[in-house]
């Protein structure tokens, strides 16, 4: 197969799968640490009504949700990408961070949580899928 298509492929199969990850945890988020009382978090316009009332708590598994998955779709990009491994790891970092970052101009949401996933969720973790993927 062509390098180029290879590595096209595996930024979108690492996006794919990323996403998964990233959905998965916060579907079950709310069974571990329930929303709360009076929160309607099943649309965005609720989430952000909601916000205000969320405790740190509330923002563990959002957190794992956007570290994991980025780490996940990034340790696929870079193994099954033909060149250049590192870039296409961390393009899935690049890709997620941008939607993380819209979702915090949607959401808000504590500066606190915001530095936290913009600084630690992204960027390291894709970096640290390559290195998992490199071994």
């Amino acid at each position: 197969m062509n390098p180029i298509l290879k590595n096209v492929l595996a930024v979108l199969v690492g996006i794919v799968i990323g996403s998964i990850v990233n959905m998965g945890i916060i579907m079950i988020s709310g069974s571990v640490i329930p929303p709360p009382e009076g929160g309607d978090i099943t649309t965005m316009e609720g989430l952000k009504a909601t916000m205000h009332l969320f405790e740190p708590k509330h923002f563990v598994f959002p957190f794992l949700a956007h570290a994991l998955g980025t780490l996940v779709g990034a340790f696929v990009a870079a193994k099954i990408a033909a060149t250049r491994k590192q870039l296409m790891a961390l393009l899935i970092g690049v890709f997620f961070l941008i939607g993380g970052s819209i979702n915090i101009s949607m959401l808000g949401g504590p500066m606190w949580f915001n530095t936290l996933d913009v600084l630690m969720a992204y960027i390291p973790m894709a970096y640290f899928g390559w290195l998992l993927a490199k071994k």
